[in-house]
């Protein structure tokens, strides 16, 4: 009778330790997530140009989720906006399909020794912080990514050093860009933007997952009017199986 009562006993003990352990792990991992997790949106720009362009205007697209909200505008509608040139105004634009950040100045001098190879970029960009946990495996759905989306496909993902994530796609549509602005015939210019929702976060080590969403137009001479523009989609790349945080 002894053995048998010390066998419970014993069994019970493990069963104690055991639940012990895995609810401290649980709670760990939880805790460790959530005070460790950061969510935010990075917002990029670049314009080239080869050659002088005079009386310029550009509408840009800016990112923004199905409800027409964007996690960029409010820095943008305050100017603050990393490497905006002195000179150019910047103001956004709402058509009701998506919203654009409308560029303008007198002129776009570039220094000398620009050449096709070797143009002047502007660089402008927006970085915030986000206070919800951003959707990067259906960004079009829930996210902030450049619209109107038309003619959306799947395509493959680009080659990465490491294994692609089970919920990576990457997609392919187009967009619209306004481009007006003067220039010589043989004058260059491209327009590309992009931007990234990545959530952050460190349990035993740094991990992630993100989307990246990225805008690419190329333009000879000068250009008065609406463009279609390439969109270009990476979504769900990364840790896909962080754990979930109780509201």
């Amino acid at each position: 009778m002894d053995t048998v009562i010390k066998f419970i006993l014993g069994f019970l003990l493990v069963i104690v330790i055991g639940f012990t352990a895995t609810f401290g792990y649980t709670s760990y991992v939880g805790h460790a997530y959530a005070s460790s997790l950061t969510s935010t949106y990075s917002y990029h720009c670049t314009i080239t140009t080869d050659s002088v362009l005079t009386n310029v205007t550009f509408f840009i697209p800016v990112p923004v989720d199905p409800s027409g909200n964007s996690p960029v505008i409010a820095q943008i509608s305050v100017k603050n906006i990393v490497g905006l040139p002195a000179g150019w105004q910047a103001t956004l634009y709402d058509t009701g399909k998506s919203t654009y950040v409308k560029l303008t100045t007198l002129s776009i001098n570039s220094p000398a020794g620009t050449t096709a190879d070797s143009p002047y970029a502007i660089n402008i960009s927006v970085d915030v912080s986000s206070s919800k946990l951003i959707d990067t495996i259906s960004p079009i759905d829930h996210a902030a990514v450049y619209r109107p989306v038309q003619d959306i496909h799947d395509v493959s993902c680009p080659a990465a050093t490491g294994d692609l994530s089970p919920a990576q796609h990457c997609f392919e549509y187009l967009t619209t860009t306004y481009a007006d602005y003067s220039a010589t015939p043989n004058a260059s210019v491209s327009i590309t933007s992009s931007v990234t929702g990545r959530n952050e976060w460190n349990i035993f080590k740094p991990e992630y997952n993100q989307y990246s969403n990225r805008i690419s137009l190329q333009m000879s001479g000068a250009n008065h009017g609406w463009t279609i523009t390439q969109a270009s989609l990476e979504a769900g790349a990364g840790d896909n199986d962080a754990p979930t945080i109780s509201a």
